[in-house]
């Protein structure tokens, strides 16, 4: 099946992966033998070089390369901090309108050094459903933009989890009863969505911006509380 395709030109692509589909072939890849990159090859057929990766469970933009030489200057770019990396979450509670987590981080199994690792998060939306929840008559959530200033492992779900704020869905770091009550409602997949994603063009130096829309699960989430996609900003 092919990935939706976001933005193509001679140099690069942004396709839409969707959630469940691991990126590439790793030490946590167990049986999978499905990978975005083997896909990717076969769809556009020719050689592809991935620039950055999102998790199995994660769906969203995800930016590939056509050639080394534009591989190597959008990674640069990468290394640089020059992508502007924007995700969609939903998460337990209702935290702060606008709030940054700033926690070390490890960089996941096998690698036990903390490096730091911040993320900017801007709360969009709130609301409830009737589920009983800390003494209280209902459950609160809410829908955030989170913007990455590092790339750690599993970082946003890891700086939510911190903040006791877990991202629903999140069978790795999340709330299991707030996860059950999701999957009661037709939602089984994490609510992490790679929304938006800004990088310099290797060739020309333009800033391009591209968006992927939520769809499926991550929409019918949305709906139980009357959510919309946010507008651009």
């Amino acid at each position: 099946m092919q990935l939706p395709v976001v933005y193509e030109d001679e140099w690069l692509a942004v396709v839409d992966k969707p959630a469940g589909l691991m990126v590439h072939d790793s030490a946590l890849a167990a049986d999978e033998t499905d990978f975005a990159a083997d896909r990717l090859r076969a769809q556009f057929g020719r050689s592809i070089h991935l620039v950055h990766r999102l998790d199995r469970a994660t769906s969203g933009c995800l930016l590939l390369a056509f050639d080394r030489d534009s591989a190597s200057a959008l990674g640069k770019a990468v290394m640089a901090q020059q992508l502007d990396k924007r995700y969609l979450a939903v998460c337990r509670g209702w935290p702060d309108e606008a709030f940054t987590i700033d926690h070390a981080l490890d960089g996941g199994p096998g690698k036990p050094q903390k490096k730091p690792a911040v993320t900017r998060f801007r709360r969009l939306a709130t609301g409830e459903l009737p589920v009983p929840s800390g003494g209280f008559d209902s459950s609160r959530y809410a829908l955030l933009e989170c913007e990455l200033l590092t790339g750690r492992f599993r970082q946003i779900r890891r700086h939510l989890k911190h903040a006791s704020h877990h991202l629903v869905g999140d069978t790795s770091h999340g709330d299991g009863r707030h996860n059950r009550e999701f999957r009661m409602r037709g939602v089984h997949r994490m609510l992490l969505h790679a929304w938006r994603l800004g990088f310099p063009h290797p060739r020309s130096g333009e800033i391009l911006n591209v968006q992927a829309p939520p769809q499926g699960e991550f929409v019918r989430a949305m709906d139980l509380f009357g959510w919309r996609v946010p507008e651009l900003s």
